[in-house]
């Protein structure tokens, strides 16, 4: 499965994002608003602290939805960007005006698989 196949389903879901602590120990938030660009993840930093941090010790990521009875999670490698393209790439979009747009998380997916 490739992420065009999900990617509309993807963008209007709350997405369950796991991190891993430098305790390994998980860490577990919900994102209202992603995007998909360039065959990658784009989630935007507007009040992360902990999945910021775990990113930047551990790039392994965990994302899950689900739509109706079905639910995909996706597996892959992140970075955080706090400048340059992906950074300016956030910045620029609608569900973030207003909001203070700190940084980018672009996930590389390594694994989509289909739940339920």
């Amino acid at each position: 499965m490739k992420i065009d196949d999900i990617k509309a389903k993807l963008e209007k879901a709350t997405v369950a994002v796991a991190t891993i602590n430098n305790y390994n120990k998980p860490h577990n938030i919900a994102v209202m608003f992603t995007k998909v660009a360039e065959g990658r993840i784009i989630i935007t930093d507007n009040f992360m602290h902990s999945t910021v941090e775990n990113i930047v010790k551990n790039p392994f990521i965990s994302l899950i939805f689900w739509e109706g009875e079905n639910g995909w999670r996706i597996d892959g490698k992140a970075d955080y960007y706090n400048y340059g393209k992906w950074f300016d790439f956030v910045k620029t979009l609608p569900e973030n005006k207003g909001f203070p747009t700190k940084g980018a998380i672009v996930v590389e997916i390594d694994e989509i698989k289909e739940l339920g």
